[in-house]
């Protein structure tokens, strides 16, 4: 696709006041350790191509007609001054929702969401705290602030300024007498995200103290994983759950969740607390996770506690868009190009993986070996019989209403601001993740757009158009993944030296309207090793599944297209792989297909894997949940097969985590 004219292609999106209210003023009270990038203003990225095709099927699924099927997303919300639910579901919801909403300029979503903001904001306690006063809880607050900032970004209000201001002035006075507790004292970072997003805009100096009160007050989660104690699988009895202790503190330092949202701990307090051990503790706390429960999916185990590497325990899908948030917020403050790779991984697998490929229902926990999703309790380690089935609200209503973040802040994410003058304005940009794509900004003072052309993550060719008002200097930075050795870039049809893989090639130039960047990633077959000596394939950031036949059976039905299933294998699925891993592009063919739209579905996957594999008879499921992966390597003399290995998100039953044969002794 070309480049229209330059005037015409930098028309912005957002309205003038917010552009005004995104212009940061100087900054009287820097912080002490500035991010290394800093995410672009809320609506300075649209979505493209496969992209926005998945965007609008969020749109068109339950994201955008939660409140009609759901009352605690509907008029029923105490967050809409109704008498229902008035914790975290509405907060949750608008959090999601507001981004959606503006990536799709969709009216009537806007109107969803302002409706909440209206109600929030017109509805103040005197003493300045804001929400529902069925409850004083700090944290629904945390979210609800976060959905606040997006809002005032992406619309430039003047009433969200000064009520965030009124409402962090009670907080700092209020804490002394009623501090934090159970969520609240777990996901502190979270809001004091909130605190130095209005630091930035104010330089009002009691917010440094509320985010120094606010990191006193919560869990120490730096220091918990400097001395990591839950190296095994976590019980219900030793958490004593069943004596009332699900909220102490034992159980919510083994909570998922809370550790998909404390990844970020670390690198948000290192801006405050300068010290640069703070900013490096997300990839000690990713490494420990990774190391005791971590899966192939790009997901640690969570259904609902910590759960060890076996790949047929759950992750809780509230966990995987909470560690893409916190994922992405680490990058931008660190500039580590590790963490946008396993964001990569959790957007293009994990989270489409445990939604339907038409967005109308969810898991609450999903599985890398999942082979039936049916009313069991096995093998969940806290969580109920309903974890794994599709549907409105399966097991518990949080995801219900969280997961609509996902994609939308995934999409924010993709390019970042890199370093910034005094005034404020972009030094630099810098290309975080890939994903089709349009960028209006500014970068010293000039306007520019980017538009990113790219099959990314089924083909390996992104092709990004610069297009600035005017000639203009300025760096650069394109992400090269861990995975892409030998990855070759050029410029205007000139190669450059090849950059390192797991790095940020920087390329600083005169750019002029009508340059282009093509980058080419070598999609090569690779695996990795997993539980029991396990193997998983992946291509470039995908994971690939053996995609179990699925029988889906409908349970109950709640309106328009909600509803509840269960589903059922009709195809075995209890494969092990023939695969040399020095050398899987030898025994693993690759096929190409178009992509179209529903990227995810597997029906229409845009490319697919042809591996040998065997039967393992003795390797079995019981209620519904396959046995553990058996030891590799492992023997087999049921015959030979070609079987098919799709995109993990594709399959709903699936074999991720495949027992390797031994060679020499199947036959």
């Amino acid at each position: 696709m070309g480049m229209t004219g330059a005037a015409s292609a930098l028309t912005p999106w957002l309205s003038r006041a917010a552009v005004s209210a995104n212009a940061l003023t100087p900054v009287d009270h820097p912080l002490p350790m500035p991010p290394a990038f800093s995410l672009l203003p809320l609506g300075s990225i649209r979505a493209r191509g496969w992209l926005l095709d998945v965007l609008r099927r969020q749109a068109d699924g339950l994201s955008g007609h939660l409140g009609e099927v759901w009352p605690d997303a509907g008029t029923k919300s105490g967050w809409l001054g109704g008498t229902g639910e008035s914790w975290e579901r509405g907060p949750y919801y608008l959090d999601g929702l507001l981004p959606l909403a503006y990536l799709l300029d969709d009216a009537r979503l806007k109107a969803i969401a302002q409706r909440f903001v209206d109600w929030i904001l017109e509805h103040p306690w005197p003493n300045g705290m804001l929400g529902p006063q069925q409850n004083d809880d700090w944290w629904p607050r945390i979210v609800m602030l976060k959905a606040l900032t997006q809002y005032q970004e992406l619309t430039g209000d003047e009433r969200v300024i000064p009520a965030m201001d009124r409402y962090f002035r009670y907080q700092l006075a209020e804490l002394p007498k009623r501090p934090l507790r159970d969520w609240g004292k777990f996901r502190w970072q979270d809001e004091v995200l909130s605190v130095l997003w209005l630091y930035r805009r104010t330089g009002s100096a009691y917010l440094r103290d509320l985010a120094k009160l606010l990191h006193q007050q919560g869990f120490d989660w730096v220091s918990s994983f400097e001395n990591f104690q839950y190296k095994q699988k976590i019980t219900a009895e030793f958490i004593k759950l069943e004596q009332g202790q699900g909220l102490a503190d034992l159980a919510l330092a083994t909570h998922g969740v809370n550790n998909g949202q404390a990844a970020k701990c670390g690198p948000v307090w290192s801006m405050v607390s300068g010290d640069p051990r703070d900013r490096d503790a997300a990839r000690r706390m990713l490494e420990q996770l990774d190391q005791y429960h971590g899966l192939p999916n790009g997901m640690f185990s969570c259904d609902e506690h910590l759960a060890g590497p076996d790949p047929s325990q759950g992750s809780e899908l509230c966990t995987v868009v909470e560690l893409m948030f916190s994922l992405e917020q680490c990058v931008a403050i660190t500039g580590d190009p590790s963490f946008a790779d396993r964001l990569e991984r959790l957007a293009f697998n994990a989270l489409p993986g445990t939604i339907t490929s038409d967005m109308w229902a969810h898991q609450y926990n999903q599985e890398p070996n999942q082979v039936e999703c049916s009313l069991h309790h096995k093998p969940w380690v806290t969580d109920g019989p309903e974890s794994n089935l599709f549907g409105l609200a399966p097991n518990f209503g949080c995801c219900t209403a969280n997961y609509h973040q996902g994609w939308p802040k995934f999409a924010n994410s993709l390019w970042m601001q890199a370093g910034a003058n005094e005034s404020g304005e972009s030094k630099g940009l810098a290309a975080v993740a890939y994903a089709p794509c349009d960028v209006r900004t500014s970068v010293a003072g000039t306007p520019v757009r980017i538009v990113e052309e790219t099959d990314y993550p089924f083909r390996g060719r992104v092709r990004i158009h610069v297009s600035p008002s005017k000639p203009v200097r300025f760096e650069m930075n394109f992400r090269t993944p861990g995975w892409a050795e030998r990855t070759s870039v050029r410029v205007n049809g000139k190669t450059i030296p090849e950059p390192i893989a797991g790095t940020f090639a920087a390329i600083d130039r005169t750019w002029s309207a009508g340059d282009e960047v093509v980058i080419e990633f070598p999609m090569h077959v690779r695996t990795s090793r997993w539980f029991n000596h396990s193997i998983a394939v992946e291509r470039g950031p995908l994971v690939f599944s053996y995609a179990v036949g699925e029988d889906w059976v409908k349970m109950r039905e709640y309106g328009l297209k909600a509803a509840d299933w269960q589903v059922y294998p009709t195809t075995p699925w209890n494969y092990a792989l023939s695969i040399d891993p020095a050398t899987p592009e030898a025994s693993v063919s690759v096929v190409e297909n178009p992509v179209g739209a529903n990227v995810f579905d597997r029906e229409s996957v845009p490319v697919h894997l042809i591996a040998k594999a065997r039967q393992l008879p003795d390797w079995r499921a019981e209620d519904g949940a396959a046995d553990p992966v058996p030891m590799s390597p492992v023997t087999s003399k049921a015959p030979e097969e070609a079987i098919k290995l799709i995109p993990y998100a594709a399959a709903k039953l699936r074999i991720t985590a495949f027992p390797q044969l031994d060679q020499e002794h199947s036959s």
